[in-house]
Parts: structure tokens; sequence; C-alpha cells
């Protein structure tokens, strides 16, 4: 058989198959979404466990300052970045069991909750009247672009140092406005409007110890009638309550990286 009939048979192989998946389209692989996981973009910092070998987070090839996906082991080099868009912001109030009291999770707490206004201000820490530790992180609920080009849901979750960074890039989207091309109308422009830069930069803490935090620029805007769709799709989610994000399990004490000092984890 030449190579030509050859590639030829193999071409035809293949597009059968793919027409047969797409008979099959969605079939079992449809669940509620309480029953999975969101992904959570985050950097990997020095004692991070994602650099640890004999750690089950291990990711192969992932060095102190570069952005990962917790769930798919995705990864990006922190000076290249990666590119998302943002759909809806959350911010979320955290109760942690302190480290020197074993540490752990807690819960959320609601916005309105009177606890939050109780907290008091101990060194770099917010303490709860329970004794307990109060962590307020800021969700972004995003569409990033893979390495296969496809974008795809995770949430960027911002705290401690890292709120400066969301409190730049929220006042950045509120500054976005678009012009209507017929009517000449100017308006603030949705959250998902534009496409954004994730990259990370280092900085310092009061102990001058160094980590990587996030800085965040602007490319340009949606212009893929699909990738506007996805987004618009997440942000109802988002708005109507159907997509809920808590990664407990992915929490670093400050402690064990920077002698209790100031570090995005």
């Amino acid at each position: 058989m030449s190579t030509a009939v050859a590639k030829k048979q193999n071409t035809e192989v293949s597009t059968s198959l793919d027409d047969a998946f797409f008979e099959m389209a969605g079939a079992g692989s449809s669940f509620a979404p309480e029953e999975m996981t969101m992904p959570f973009i985050r950097i990997a910092q020095q004692m991070s466990p994602q650099l640890n070998k004999n750690k089950p987070e291990y990711i192969k090839g992932l060095g102190a300052g570069d952005i990962f996906n917790n769930l798919t082991g995705e990864f990006w080099d922190g000076a290249e970045g990666l590119e998302v868009v943002a759909c809806a912001e959350l911010t979320k109030y955290i109760e942690w069991i302190p480290v020197e009291r074993g540490g752990g999770f807690v819960g959320e707490l609601h916005p309105n909750d009177p606890a939050i206004r109780n907290a008091r201000r101990e060194g770099n820490k917010e303490i709860l009247p329970s004794g307990n530790e109060l962590v307020k992180a800021d969700h972004f609920y995003v569409l990033y672009k893979s390495a296969s080009g496809t974008w795809n849901p995770a949430v960027l979750d911002m705290k401690i140092t890292a709120l400066k960074v969301s409190r730049r890039w929220k006042s950045q989207i509120n500054l976005q406005e678009m012009v209507h091309p017929r009517t000449g109308e100017v308006q603030r422009a949705p959250i998902f409007y534009n496409i954004w830069k994730i990259t990370t930069v280092e900085e310092t803490n009061r102990s001058d110890q160094s980590y990587s935090n996030y800085a965040v620029s602007l490319l340009g805007r949606v212009s893929d009638t699909m990738l506007f769709q996805k987004a618009v799709g997440l942000y109802l989610s988002v708005q109507k309550g159907e997509i809920k994000a808590t990664a407990p399990e992915d929490r670093v004490s400050s402690s064990s990286s920077a002698g209790n000092d100031d570090i995005p984890f």
C-alpha cells in the first residue's frame, strides 16, 4: 500500500470517528455543578507543595514565580504569563484556625456576618472574636487561554498582599468604556469586555524576604463571538449562584514561608 493511499484511509477513518463522536456529544459527561471542582489559578512560591517532589500536588517543571492550574497541572512562565477574560468577581471572607493551634479551614462567612465587623487587627492578621483568623479574598472567575488555544473557566483568587493588585485591577475594569458604533453612545463596558495578561513580579516583605505577586496588564477587547458567549455564560452562572468555589486544601500558611509576614497565599 502506497503512503498516499495509507494517509487517505487514515483521514477517512479519522473523519468517520469524529462524526461518530459528535453524534454522541455530551454522553455521560454532564455533571451537576456541585459535583465538580472549579480549578484555581495560583502562583508557585518557594514553599508551595507543587514544587516538592514528595508531595502529591507536585507539578514537574514548575518553578517558583510561575503560574499554575491546581486541577490540571498546566502552568505558565511567570514572566510570559497567561491571557484571561475576567467574567465575574466575588469577595470572600474565609475563617481559618491559626497555625499555632493546628491550622485548618473552618468555613466561609457571609459578608454581613457581625463577626467580620468585630475582627481585630493583630500584626498582619485579622482575628475574629472566636480567635480564628479571617482571610479576605477576591475571587475573579475567569476564562483562561490554554496551550491548545481553548478558553477554560477557573478562579483566580487574590488575597493578603495580592489584594492591592486586585484593587488596581478592579479600578482598571471600572474605567473601561465602550462607544456604540452607530449611535456614538458611551457606556461603561461589562467586566468581560477585555482580555488581560496575568504575569508575576518579585516583591519583598517587611522581613526582606522575596515572593512573587501578580501583575495585570490590558491586552485589548474581546473580538471573538464564541469567547464572548462563553464569558457571558460564566458571568450568568456566577450571578445565579450555580458556581461556587473554595479551595481550602490549597492554602499555605504564611508562617511556613516568610516568618509570619505578608505573603499572598
